[in-house]
């Protein structure tokens, strides 16, 4: 990650990673802690009882003994895989139902944030670290509830050996093994203890510097998987398929998917497994190896003496493995766990960044005659990211019931005023007052409820109509309908097999309808009056159809509208005559407020030029459209106008 992390903060980070999945997910930690139990114990269980009856075997040979050792094996055997296979099974349900949680504290994180960080490249970028460290290695919040099981079972796995083990050491040899009554003396047990523990370090140390190694490969690793998410998965999205046949752009694709070398041998972690890590990694295992050789070679000496019998041996020699392999993991968690900081910490710098809007308390009067003001005050506005003013001085207000239209060119402020209306930005300078009350102070979820707003990128789920006009799983079919209707929607409604059911996408349904950009945006709009709030905002969402389609929508819509306050945005302008004012947006300023007919009246300005650039093309489009008006009704044909 290149940022290297002491194990003092790793630890802090880690135990907070534990305490935020823990309350997301209590019932996967409990589970996961009963199955650590349950398999750190019952490897002993059956260690110990095998001891018993080997040496049983090897010593007396009493039958009766015999035979409850052998009953008690099996029952114990029985009783034990029942109770492990059910914890097991409760512990595979809960990382079923808890699968995601990972994504849901991210997603509830992006969800809950001001909208000018959401709206940030920055967040977006960090986040898509997040999720590539995931799927690269599983870095990150994911490893945390595995590691959490592997260190408690580690531990009772080491405490249950060290209780068959420790005797090995103080079993004396009889004073008839001559030479070899030096294993009775303190000093062998103390060498073998701390051989046991040097061999133990050593070799974790060894797999903790490959763990580093391997980590810090993250970088070349969430290229690769972008690079291959893209050009491998994205670039075949339906929406691309037109660009990709006209322009062979899979061509660029397998260039890319051939350059990536990042999970190919001669990649930085190719090199490093050939390498350094790969050298770690069977040094560690050798030093294992080694270990458990001279274990069983201390344990078959002191048998062989006369220490202990067959039996003993059996349980030393297994408990000793099994304390080596709990220690073992135990460490290897503990480096994991340290490797995984850095990730964590980038995971945290995500969950951590503030929300610095204030949220007001007010309550948002609901009048019943619809009576609402917007103003605003000397209101300036840059975004974040720029120190160029996207809004310099905006002052002027309107009321509900209203049709305002706000019109200008590309980049001269127009959607950011909308999103300064909408409170998704606050301003950089000035004031928003509704009924003459800064914005500020009213309750930020009840203040957006007053507008529904259709974006000019827009975007609609994968669901049926009835979802998405209702923008939920409870709706009113009746109302749904009628909005549809409304909106524009009525022939092709009527034309669907599933009618309100259709779903719009066939990713969760092969039957799915795959609608037009306009009809998309008719459900749009049908979303829009759905909603029922007092102010509507059209950021040029009929962008898709012709202009005088667009402008017998914008009629149409008006009178939908009734006493609600209408804000449209349009680049075409013959689509706002309608309006009672129309605000013309220019390099971040109003320059000019009046109706339709007054700023035409203005030669000089910034309206009049707009509307006589784009006079002509009007009148050939409703020219044109007459011609085919025409044609069909003297010919009986049904030719579609612009289509």
């Amino acid at each position: 990650m290149g940022e290297k992390i002491f194990l003092k903060e790793a630890l802090q980070l880690n135990i907070r990673g534990f305490k935020l999945y823990f309350r997301a997910a209590p019932k996967l930690f409990l589970a996961r802690a009963a199955y650590a139990v349950v398999m750190g114990v019952v490897p002993y269980v059956n260690i110990y009882l095998s001891a018993q009856l080997v040496g049983e075997l090897a010593g007396e040979r009493n039958v009766e003994r015999m035979a409850t050792l052998v009953t008690i094996v099996l029952l114990s055997d029985l009783f034990l895989l029942i109770f492990s296979e059910s914890i097991k099974h409760w512990m595979m349900y809960e990382n079923t139902a808890n699968g995601n949680t990972r994504e849901l504290i991210l997603l509830q994180k992006l969800l809950s944030m001001d909208f000018v960080d959401m709206d940030s490249s920055k967040t977006h970028d960090k986040l898509d670290q997040i999720n590539q460290n995931a799927n690269w290695a599983g870095w990150g919040l994911g490893v945390l509830p595995r590691y959490f099981e592997i260190s408690l079972r580690s531990s009772i796995s080491i405490v249950c050996a060290l209780s068959l083990t420790v005797g090995m050491f103080f079993q004396r040899v009889p004073e008839s093994a001559g030479a070899l009554r030096i294993l009775n003396h303190p000093a062998c047990i103390i060498v073998m203890f701390l051989l046991m523990i040097g061999v133990i370090v050593v070799a974790a140390f060894m797999e903790g510097k490959a763990e580093q190694r391997y980590a810090e490969c993250a970088a070349s690793a969430r290229f690769g998987n972008r690079s291959w998410g893209f050009f491998g998965f994205g670039i075949t999205e339906l929406e691309r398929a037109v660009d990709m046949r006209i322009y062979n752009q899979q061509n660029i694709a397998a260039h890319y998917l051939v350059k990536n070398d990042s999970f190919q041998s001669n990649s930085m972690m190719g090199r490093l497994i050939r390498g350094s890590m790969g050298f770690l990694y069977a040094f560690s295992s050798v030093i294992s190896a080694s270990f458990q050789g001279i274990i069983y070679l201390f344990v078959c000496i002191k048998a062989w003496a006369g220490a202990f019998g067959v039996g003993l041996v059996t349980q030393y020699i297994g408990a000793v493995a099994a304390f080596y392999s709990g220690v073992v993991a135990l460490f290897q968690a503990v480096v994991k766990l340290k490797s995984n900081a850095p990730f964590l910490k980038t995971t945290f710098e995500f969950l951590d960044i503030p929300n610095q809007m204030y949220q007001g308390s007010l309550t948002v009067e609901k009048r019943s005659d619809r009576k609402y003001e917007i103003e605003f005050r000397n209101v300036s506005f840059h975004y974040p990211s720029s120190k160029e003013w996207a809004l310099k001085n905006i002052n002027f207000r309107f009321r509900v019931g209203e049709r305002l239209a706000i019109v200008g060119e590309n980049g001269s402020g127009k959607t950011t005023f909308i999103k300064l209306l909408c409170r998704l930005y606050d301003p950089t300078e000035g004031e928003i007052l509704l009924n003459g009350i800064d914005i500020r102070k009213y309750d930020y979820q009840e203040y957006m409820s007053v507008f529904a707003v259709v974006f000019q990128d827009f975007q609609l789920l994968s669901g049926s109509l009835l979802e998405n006009v209702a923008a939920g799983h409870v709706y009113n079919r009746e109302r749904v309908r009628k909005c549809l209707i409304e909106a524009g929607f009525e022939e092709r409604l009527s034309s669907l097999p599933k009618g309100l059911e259709t779903c719009l996408h066939k990713a969760f349904d092969k039957d799915a309808v795959m609608f037009s950009g306009g009809e998309r945006q008719k459900v749009a709009l049908a979303r829009a009056l759905y909603k029922d709030a007092a102010f509507i905002v059209l950021d040029e969402p009929t962008a898709a159809l012709d202009p005088i389609a667009e402008q017998e929508v914008y009629e149409k819509f008006n009178e939908i509208v009734g006493d609600k306050t209408a804000v449209y945005i349009s680049h075409r302008l013959s689509s706002c005559r309608f309006c009672d004012k129309i605000a013309v947006f220019d390099s971040g300023n109003i320059v000019q407020y009046g109706n339709h007919k007054s700023l035409l009246r203005e030669k000089e300005r910034k309206y009049y030029k707009l509307w006589h650039a784009q006079a002509q093309y009007y009148t050939e489009e409703k020219k044109k459209k007459e011609e085919l008006e025409q044609f069909n009704k003297n010919f009986g044909e049904k030719v579609r106008f612009n289509e």
